[in-house]
Protein backbone atom coordinates (compact mmCIF):
# COMPACT_ATOMS: atom_id res chain seq x y z
CA UNK A 1 0.00 0.00 0.00
CA UNK A 2 1.11 3.38 -0.72
CA UNK A 3 -0.26 6.27 1.84
CA UNK A 4 -1.57 10.35 1.01
CA UNK A 5 -0.49 12.52 3.09
CA UNK A 6 -2.61 15.85 2.33
CA UNK A 7 -0.64 19.18 3.21
CA UNK A 8 -3.48 21.91 2.33
CA UNK A 9 -6.74 22.36 1.63
CA UNK A 10 -8.61 24.54 -0.26
CA UNK A 11 -12.32 23.97 -0.28
CA UNK A 12 -13.03 20.65 -1.40
CA UNK A 13 -9.41 20.86 -3.36
CA UNK A 14 -6.11 19.42 -1.62
CA UNK A 15 -2.66 19.05 -2.06
CA UNK A 16 -0.25 16.46 -0.71
CA UNK A 17 2.00 13.70 -1.15
CA UNK A 18 1.73 10.83 -2.43
CA UNK A 19 4.33 8.53 -1.09
CA UNK A 20 5.80 5.31 -2.46
CA UNK A 21 8.66 3.24 -2.27
CA UNK A 22 9.99 4.85 -5.44
CA UNK A 23 9.49 8.64 -5.02
CA UNK A 24 7.16 10.95 -3.91
CA UNK A 25 4.46 11.86 -5.92
CA UNK A 26 3.38 15.87 -5.57
CA UNK A 27 -0.25 16.46 -5.98
CA UNK A 28 -2.42 17.43 -7.50
CA UNK A 29 -0.30 15.83 -10.23
CA UNK A 30 -0.78 15.34 -14.24
CA UNK A 31 1.08 11.72 -15.46
CA UNK A 32 2.58 11.75 -18.80
CA UNK A 33 1.29 9.11 -20.85
CA UNK A 34 4.58 6.50 -21.93
CA UNK A 35 1.70 4.00 -22.96
CA UNK A 36 3.96 1.59 -24.79
CA UNK A 37 6.99 2.35 -22.20
CA UNK A 38 7.75 5.80 -24.24
CA UNK A 39 6.47 8.83 -23.93
CA UNK A 40 6.48 9.84 -27.66
CA UNK A 41 8.92 11.76 -28.67
CA UNK A 42 10.47 12.42 -25.06
CA UNK A 43 13.38 10.80 -23.24
CA UNK A 44 12.82 9.56 -19.96
CA UNK A 45 15.48 12.46 -18.26
CA UNK A 46 13.75 15.18 -20.46
CA UNK A 47 10.09 14.04 -18.79
CA UNK A 48 11.75 13.91 -15.42
CA UNK A 49 12.88 17.35 -16.29
CA UNK A 50 9.36 18.81 -16.95
CA UNK A 51 8.63 17.89 -13.23
CA UNK A 52 6.49 14.89 -13.79
CA UNK A 53 6.79 12.14 -10.72
CA UNK A 54 4.90 9.59 -12.33
CA UNK A 55 4.24 8.04 -15.77
CA UNK A 56 1.82 6.12 -16.91
CA UNK A 57 2.02 2.58 -18.91
CA UNK A 58 -0.64 0.34 -20.89
CA UNK A 59 -1.56 -3.63 -19.85
CA UNK A 60 -3.49 -3.39 -23.19
CA UNK A 61 -0.42 -2.23 -25.64
CA UNK A 62 2.50 -4.05 -23.47
CA UNK A 63 0.71 -7.21 -23.17
CA UNK A 64 0.51 -7.07 -27.39
CA UNK A 65 4.41 -5.62 -27.79
CA UNK A 66 6.54 -6.29 -26.58
CA UNK A 67 4.39 -8.76 -24.07
CA UNK A 68 4.54 -8.46 -20.13
CA UNK A 69 6.58 -11.90 -19.97
CA UNK A 70 9.60 -10.24 -21.58
CA UNK A 71 9.51 -7.30 -19.88
CA UNK A 72 9.60 -9.27 -16.47
CA UNK A 73 12.74 -11.42 -17.91
CA UNK A 74 14.33 -8.06 -18.81
CA UNK A 75 14.05 -6.62 -15.58
CA UNK A 76 10.81 -4.94 -15.28
CA UNK A 77 9.40 -2.15 -16.93
CA UNK A 78 11.04 0.73 -15.22
CA UNK A 79 14.31 -1.06 -16.20
CA UNK A 80 12.93 -1.57 -19.36
CA UNK A 81 12.00 1.98 -20.23
CA UNK A 82 14.85 3.72 -18.35
CA UNK A 83 12.52 5.45 -15.79
CA UNK A 84 12.86 4.79 -12.00
CA UNK A 85 10.53 6.71 -10.54
CA UNK A 86 6.58 5.85 -10.16
CA UNK A 87 4.90 4.02 -12.31
CA UNK A 88 0.84 3.51 -12.46
CA UNK A 89 -0.66 1.20 -15.53
CA UNK A 90 -4.00 1.26 -16.94
CA UNK A 91 -5.67 -2.59 -17.06
CA UNK A 92 -6.37 -2.21 -20.91
CA UNK A 93 -10.41 -1.74 -19.97
CA UNK A 94 -10.70 1.32 -22.32
CA UNK A 95 -8.49 0.53 -24.73
CA UNK A 96 -10.15 -2.89 -25.71
CA UNK A 97 -13.63 -1.00 -25.71
CA UNK A 98 -11.48 2.26 -27.90
CA UNK A 99 -9.28 0.59 -30.40
CA UNK A 100 -10.55 -3.47 -30.86
CA UNK A 101 -12.97 -4.81 -33.05
CA UNK A 102 -14.80 -8.78 -32.85
CA UNK A 103 -14.79 -7.95 -29.19
CA UNK A 104 -16.92 -10.59 -27.08
CA UNK A 105 -17.46 -9.28 -23.33
CA UNK A 106 -18.96 -11.98 -21.25
CA UNK A 107 -18.38 -12.73 -17.21
CA UNK A 108 -15.19 -14.08 -17.36
CA UNK A 109 -13.54 -11.20 -19.21
CA UNK A 110 -12.82 -9.52 -22.79
CA UNK A 111 -11.88 -11.71 -26.20
CA UNK A 112 -10.64 -9.06 -28.73
CA UNK A 113 -8.63 -8.98 -31.67
CA UNK A 114 -5.65 -6.85 -31.84
CA UNK A 115 -5.54 -3.42 -33.28
CA UNK A 116 -2.20 -4.10 -34.97
CA UNK A 117 -2.34 -7.58 -36.66
CA UNK A 118 -5.70 -8.94 -35.94
CA UNK A 119 -4.01 -11.90 -33.22
CA UNK A 120 -6.96 -13.14 -31.06
CA UNK A 121 -6.85 -12.21 -26.73
CA UNK A 122 -8.24 -13.06 -23.97
CA UNK A 123 -7.82 -9.98 -20.97
CA UNK A 124 -9.52 -11.50 -17.38
CA UNK A 125 -9.36 -9.34 -14.50
CA UNK A 126 -6.71 -11.97 -12.95
CA UNK A 127 -4.92 -11.86 -16.35
CA UNK A 128 -4.55 -8.01 -16.45
CA UNK A 129 -3.26 -8.07 -13.02
CA UNK A 130 -1.14 -10.28 -13.20
CA UNK A 131 0.77 -8.70 -16.92
CA UNK A 132 0.85 -5.13 -14.61
CA UNK A 133 2.60 -7.60 -11.67
CA UNK A 134 4.89 -8.72 -14.29
CA UNK A 135 5.80 -5.50 -15.74
CA UNK A 136 6.34 -4.01 -11.65
CA UNK A 137 4.00 -1.01 -11.73
CA UNK A 138 3.69 1.28 -8.47
CA UNK A 139 0.12 1.52 -8.93
CA UNK A 140 -2.01 -1.05 -10.78
CA UNK A 141 -5.70 -0.83 -11.66
CA UNK A 142 -8.85 -2.70 -11.86
CA UNK A 143 -9.73 -4.16 -14.87
CA UNK A 144 -13.41 -2.58 -15.79
CA UNK A 145 -15.43 -1.92 -18.66
CA UNK A 146 -16.02 1.13 -20.23
CA UNK A 147 -19.34 1.45 -22.19
CA UNK A 148 -19.28 4.07 -24.93
CA UNK A 149 -20.90 7.50 -24.49
CA UNK A 150 -23.45 7.50 -24.95
CA UNK A 151 -24.60 4.65 -22.85
CA UNK A 152 -28.27 3.80 -21.72
CA UNK A 153 -29.27 3.75 -18.02
CA UNK A 154 -29.85 -0.40 -18.36
CA UNK A 155 -26.19 -0.35 -19.95
CA UNK A 156 -24.84 1.51 -17.39
CA UNK A 157 -26.65 -1.07 -14.53
CA UNK A 158 -24.95 -3.92 -16.35
CA UNK A 159 -21.67 -2.11 -16.75
CA UNK A 160 -21.43 -1.09 -12.70
CA UNK A 161 -22.35 -4.65 -12.11
CA UNK A 162 -20.27 -6.25 -14.18
CA UNK A 163 -17.60 -3.29 -13.11
CA UNK A 164 -17.85 -4.07 -9.61
CA UNK A 165 -17.98 -8.23 -9.71
CA UNK A 166 -14.10 -7.96 -12.23
CA UNK A 167 -13.15 -5.54 -9.58
CA UNK A 168 -13.48 -8.05 -6.93
CA UNK A 169 -11.54 -10.70 -8.83
CA UNK A 170 -8.77 -8.00 -9.54
CA UNK A 171 -8.77 -7.40 -6.15
CA UNK A 172 -7.87 -10.68 -5.16
CA UNK A 173 -5.45 -11.16 -7.79
CA UNK A 174 -3.36 -8.49 -6.85
CA UNK A 175 -3.16 -10.18 -3.36
CA UNK A 176 -0.28 -8.44 -1.18
CA UNK A 177 2.20 -6.83 -3.04
CA UNK A 178 4.52 -4.46 -0.76
CA UNK A 179 5.29 -1.08 -1.74
CA UNK A 180 2.46 -1.23 -4.71
CA UNK A 181 -1.28 -0.14 -4.68
CA UNK A 182 -4.33 -1.21 -6.48
CA UNK A 183 -6.77 1.05 -7.15
CA UNK A 184 -10.50 0.62 -8.22
CA UNK A 185 -12.58 2.21 -11.02
CA UNK A 186 -16.04 3.99 -10.26
CA UNK A 187 -18.16 3.66 -13.40
CA UNK A 188 -21.99 5.00 -13.85
CA UNK A 189 -21.58 7.34 -16.70
CA UNK A 190 -23.34 10.44 -16.02
CA UNK A 191 -26.23 9.33 -13.78
CA UNK A 192 -25.32 9.62 -9.98
CA UNK A 193 -27.10 7.50 -8.47
CA UNK A 194 -25.20 4.77 -10.63
CA UNK A 195 -22.02 6.14 -9.16
CA UNK A 196 -22.69 6.17 -5.95
CA UNK A 197 -23.85 2.18 -6.31
CA UNK A 198 -20.33 1.44 -8.05
CA UNK A 199 -18.79 3.32 -5.39
CA UNK A 200 -20.35 2.00 -2.36
CA UNK A 201 -19.57 -1.68 -4.04
CA UNK A 202 -15.76 -1.18 -4.54
CA UNK A 203 -15.65 0.72 -0.71
CA UNK A 204 -17.02 -2.32 0.40
CA UNK A 205 -13.96 -4.47 -1.57
CA UNK A 206 -11.04 -1.84 -0.40
CA UNK A 207 -8.82 -0.40 -2.49
CA UNK A 208 -5.60 1.92 -1.79
CA UNK A 209 -7.08 4.50 -4.60
CA UNK A 210 -10.14 5.51 -6.31
CA UNK A 211 -10.42 6.49 -9.88
CA UNK A 212 -13.21 8.01 -11.88
CA UNK A 213 -13.32 6.58 -15.08
CA UNK A 214 -15.76 6.53 -17.95
CA UNK A 215 -15.55 10.32 -18.55
CA UNK A 216 -14.05 12.69 -21.76
CA UNK A 217 -15.48 9.93 -23.79
CA UNK A 218 -17.76 12.92 -25.89
CA UNK A 219 -19.56 14.16 -22.65
CA UNK A 220 -19.86 18.28 -22.38
CA UNK A 221 -17.42 19.46 -20.15
CA UNK A 222 -20.62 20.60 -17.94
CA UNK A 223 -21.71 17.11 -18.10
CA UNK A 224 -18.44 15.94 -16.13
CA UNK A 225 -18.55 18.62 -14.04
CA UNK A 226 -21.53 17.34 -12.90
CA UNK A 227 -20.88 13.96 -12.42
CA UNK A 228 -17.79 14.78 -10.40
CA UNK A 229 -20.06 17.13 -8.17
CA UNK A 230 -22.25 14.01 -7.06
CA UNK A 231 -19.32 11.41 -7.66
CA UNK A 232 -16.00 13.25 -5.33
CA UNK A 233 -17.95 14.15 -2.01
CA UNK A 234 -18.57 10.19 -1.71
CA UNK A 235 -14.52 9.39 -2.47
CA UNK A 236 -12.29 8.26 0.74
CA UNK A 237 -10.87 11.37 2.15
CA UNK A 238 -7.67 9.85 2.94
CA UNK A 239 -7.43 7.77 -0.69
CA UNK A 240 -5.92 9.00 -3.74
CA UNK A 241 -9.06 10.44 -6.16
CA UNK A 242 -7.53 9.69 -9.91
CA UNK A 243 -9.94 11.00 -12.60
CA UNK A 244 -9.34 9.03 -15.66
CA UNK A 245 -8.09 10.54 -19.48
CA UNK A 246 -8.42 13.90 -18.47
CA UNK A 247 -7.75 16.68 -20.31
CA UNK A 248 -7.37 19.81 -21.15
CA UNK A 249 -6.29 22.51 -19.14
CA UNK A 250 -9.78 23.81 -17.95
CA UNK A 251 -11.17 20.68 -17.58
CA UNK A 252 -8.23 19.64 -15.24
CA UNK A 253 -8.37 22.97 -13.33
CA UNK A 254 -12.09 22.16 -13.07
CA UNK A 255 -11.77 18.93 -11.23
CA UNK A 256 -8.96 19.77 -9.09
CA UNK A 257 -11.28 22.53 -7.60
CA UNK A 258 -13.98 19.53 -7.19
CA UNK A 259 -11.07 17.41 -5.23
CA UNK A 260 -9.15 15.27 -8.15
CA UNK A 261 -5.60 14.55 -6.94
CA UNK A 262 -4.13 12.61 -10.37
CA UNK A 263 -4.71 12.93 -14.06
CA UNK A 264 -3.45 11.36 -17.52
CA UNK A 265 -4.12 12.28 -20.89
CA UNK A 266 -2.66 12.29 -24.31
CA UNK A 267 -3.44 15.67 -25.24
CA UNK A 268 -0.14 17.42 -24.64
CA UNK A 269 1.90 14.68 -26.29
CA UNK A 270 -0.65 14.05 -29.03
CA UNK A 271 -0.91 18.16 -29.51
CA UNK A 272 2.65 18.42 -29.78
CA UNK A 273 2.98 16.14 -32.62
CA UNK A 274 0.74 17.55 -34.34
CA UNK A 275 1.47 21.32 -34.24
CA UNK A 276 -0.06 22.63 -31.39
CA UNK A 277 1.05 24.04 -28.00
CA UNK A 278 -0.28 24.86 -24.87
CA UNK A 279 0.33 28.35 -23.27
CA UNK A 280 -0.47 30.42 -20.30
CA UNK A 281 -2.58 32.82 -22.61
CA UNK A 282 -4.61 29.59 -24.44
CA UNK A 283 -3.87 27.15 -27.01
CA UNK A 284 -1.82 27.95 -29.98
CA UNK A 285 -2.05 26.84 -33.44
CA UNK A 286 1.68 26.68 -34.70
CA UNK A 287 0.23 25.62 -38.39
CA UNK A 288 -1.69 29.08 -38.69
CA UNK A 289 0.32 31.53 -40.89
CA UNK A 290 0.12 34.72 -38.97
CA UNK A 291 3.18 32.60 -36.53
CA UNK A 292 5.33 32.42 -39.79
CA UNK A 293 7.30 35.29 -38.83
CA UNK A 294 7.00 36.25 -35.62
CA UNK A 295 10.07 35.96 -33.33
CA UNK A 296 8.26 35.76 -29.91
CA UNK A 297 8.75 32.93 -28.05
CA UNK A 298 5.78 30.49 -27.33
CA UNK A 299 5.71 31.54 -24.22
CA UNK A 300 7.55 34.10 -22.43
CA UNK A 301 7.39 32.74 -18.99
CA UNK A 302 8.08 29.06 -19.80
CA UNK A 303 11.42 27.30 -19.00
CA UNK A 304 11.31 24.48 -21.49
CA UNK A 305 13.80 24.13 -24.25
CA UNK A 306 11.40 25.35 -27.24
CA UNK A 307 10.81 28.42 -25.48
CA UNK A 308 14.12 29.54 -24.45
CA UNK A 309 15.87 28.82 -27.53
CA UNK A 310 13.53 29.41 -30.42
CA UNK A 311 11.07 31.93 -32.41
CA UNK A 312 7.28 31.00 -32.92
CA UNK A 313 8.61 31.52 -36.81
CA UNK A 314 11.01 28.99 -36.07
CA UNK A 315 8.73 26.21 -35.08
CA UNK A 316 5.74 27.03 -37.38
CA UNK A 317 8.58 26.66 -39.93
CA UNK A 318 9.44 23.11 -38.50
CA UNK A 319 5.89 22.59 -38.25
CA UNK A 320 5.16 22.99 -41.72
CA UNK A 321 8.40 21.35 -42.75
CA UNK A 322 7.28 17.97 -41.28
CA UNK A 323 10.40 18.17 -39.09
CA UNK A 324 10.94 15.83 -36.15
CA UNK A 325 12.74 18.04 -33.72
CA UNK A 326 9.01 20.61 -34.44
CA UNK A 327 7.29 17.29 -32.63
CA UNK A 328 10.33 16.68 -30.13
CA UNK A 329 9.71 20.53 -28.70
CA UNK A 330 6.37 20.98 -28.86
CA UNK A 331 6.00 17.80 -26.77
CA UNK A 332 8.46 19.20 -24.65
CA UNK A 333 6.54 22.39 -24.15
CA UNK A 334 3.31 21.46 -23.38
CA UNK A 335 4.42 18.87 -20.59
CA UNK A 336 6.61 21.36 -18.77
CA UNK A 337 3.26 24.07 -19.32
CA UNK A 338 0.98 20.72 -17.48
CA UNK A 339 3.57 20.48 -14.98
CA UNK A 340 3.99 24.15 -14.11
CA UNK A 341 0.22 23.93 -14.38
CA UNK A 342 0.03 21.54 -11.61
CA UNK A 343 2.71 23.47 -9.77
CA UNK A 344 0.62 26.33 -10.00
CA UNK A 345 -2.76 24.66 -8.75
CA UNK A 346 -0.59 23.09 -5.69
CA UNK A 347 0.81 26.47 -4.58
CA UNK A 348 -2.77 28.17 -5.08
CA UNK A 349 -4.99 25.23 -2.79
CA UNK A 350 -1.73 25.99 -0.63
CA UNK A 351 -2.13 30.05 -0.55
CA UNK A 352 -6.08 29.42 -0.41
CA UNK A 353 -6.29 31.53 -4.05
CA UNK A 354 -7.52 28.66 -6.08
CA UNK A 355 -10.95 29.56 -7.39
CA UNK A 356 -9.16 32.79 -9.08
CA UNK A 357 -6.42 30.81 -10.40
CA UNK A 358 -8.92 28.14 -11.70
CA UNK A 359 -11.16 31.37 -13.05
CA UNK A 360 -8.20 32.87 -14.58
CA UNK A 361 -7.08 29.40 -16.79
CA UNK A 362 -10.98 29.30 -18.19
CA UNK A 363 -11.06 32.26 -19.20
CA UNK A 364 -7.23 31.89 -21.34
CA UNK A 365 -8.86 29.01 -22.95
CA UNK A 366 -12.34 29.99 -23.46
CA UNK A 367 -10.92 33.30 -25.30
CA UNK A 368 -8.13 31.60 -27.52
CA UNK A 369 -9.14 27.78 -27.81
CA UNK A 370 -11.21 27.80 -31.19
CA UNK A 371 -9.37 30.82 -33.17
CA UNK A 372 -6.37 29.00 -32.59
CA UNK A 373 -7.77 25.14 -33.10
CA UNK A 374 -9.57 25.82 -36.24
Amino acid sequence: MIALQIEAADGAARTGILKTPRGDIRTPAFMPVGTAGSVKAMLPQSVRETGADVVLGNTYHLMLRPGAERIARLGGLHTFMGWERPILTDSGGYQVMSLTKLRKLDEDGVRFRSHIDGSEHFLSPERAMEIQRLLGSDIQMVLDECPPFPATRAQMETSVGLTERWAKRSRAAFGAQDGRACFGIVQGGVFADLRARSLDGLQAIGFDGYAVGGLAVGEPQAAMFETLDATVPLLPRDRPRYLMGVGKPDDITGAVLRGIDMFDCVMPTRSGRNGQAFTRRGPLNLRNARHAEDPAPLDEACRCPACRGFSRAYLHHVVKAGEIVAAMLLTWHNLTYYQDLMAELRAAIAERRLAAAVRSIAQAYARKEEAETN
